[in-house]
Parts: C-alpha cells; sequence; structure tokens
C-alpha cells in the first residue's frame, strides 16, 4: 500500500505566497495516470494562485477560508466547503482575502506537469492584460513577483 501523509510532506514555497503539497503526482508518493491532486496553504492577506491556464480540466476545492476566484472573465468569492471546476484552457486565478490562511485542495486531470509552476519560480508568468487575458474587474492583482534568491 503506498501512502500520502499531508504531515510528513514538506511541499514547495512559491514566490505568490503559498505552500503547495502534492498528495498524488509531481513529488508525491502515490503516482497516477489520470489525475494529480494537491493542497495548497494560501498565506492570509494576498497568498495567491497566480493568473494562469493549462491543457488540464481542474476543480478546486476550498477547505478553509475565504477566497477571490476568478475564472475567465468571472470573479466570486468561496467560502469552506465550495468547489469550483475549471474547463481546459481557461485562465484562473485564486487569491486569500482573509486575515488567516485558507486551505485548498486542487485535482486535475490528466496528471502530468503543469508550466505555470516552473514560469512562476523563474518569474516568468504570463501577466494577466499584456501575455494573457486580463482578470475580471474589480480582482486582485496577479502575482508577478520574481522568487528571491
Amino acid at each position: 500500500m503506498i501512502l500520502s501523509d499531508l504531515a510528513k510532506i514538506e511541499g514547495r514555497r512559491y514566490p505568490a505566497r503559498r505552500l503547495t503539497q502534492n498528495l498524488v503526482g509531481g513529488a508525491a508518493p502515490i503516482q497516477a495516470k489520470n489525475f494529480a491532486i494537491g493542497h495548497v496553504t494560501l498565506d492570509p492577506d494576498g497568498g495567491q494562485v497566480p493568473w494562469h491556464n493549462q491543457e488540464q480540466e481542474e476543480v478546486y476545492f476550498l477547505i478553509e477560508g475565504r477566497a477571490e476566484m476568478c475564472l475567465g472573465t468571472e470573479r466570486q468569492i468561496l467560502t469552506a466547503g465550495q468547489a469550483v471546476f475549471i474547463p481546459p484552457g481557461v485562465f484562473h486565478q485564486m487569491t486569500n482575502i482573509g486575515s488567516t490562511p485558507a486551505r485548498m485542495l486542487y485535482c486535475y486531470g490528466p496528471a502530468g506537469d503543469v508550466a505555470h509552476w516552473r514560469q512562476e519560480l523563474a518569474g516568468t508568468l504570463p501577466r494577466a492584460g499584456v501575455e494573457a487575458p486580463p482578470l475580471p474587474a474589480g480582482a486582485r492583482p496577479q502575482c508577478t513577483e520574481k522568487p528571491k534568491p
């Protein structure tokens, strides 16, 4: 039996102020062909999964906190217990709007690498309204900070 234990997965910190822990796929002990699952902790007051898109379909499930979800031209506040479907190719972003950490799960399929992780770490994410479509009106800005050395 192969187990992924969230308490034992160090994960990776990203410039947009989040910790991502792979449970299935990526660096996780469990590997699957058809999907990947991970746990993300968004730092208080603006921790983010920045504006990006990918080829896989995906679901975000907010476990704890409040977050602004941008999907294409739509913007909505999510609360704990809500999930959102993200179609392939559609730009999306989630930002913690609370003063405590927000926790979420993502599940995408098929499994495989997603470019936005590498782009964020390299400081090369497509910028909203420049190389990518603009964020919906009133949305929190996309984090495009370059990683600190």
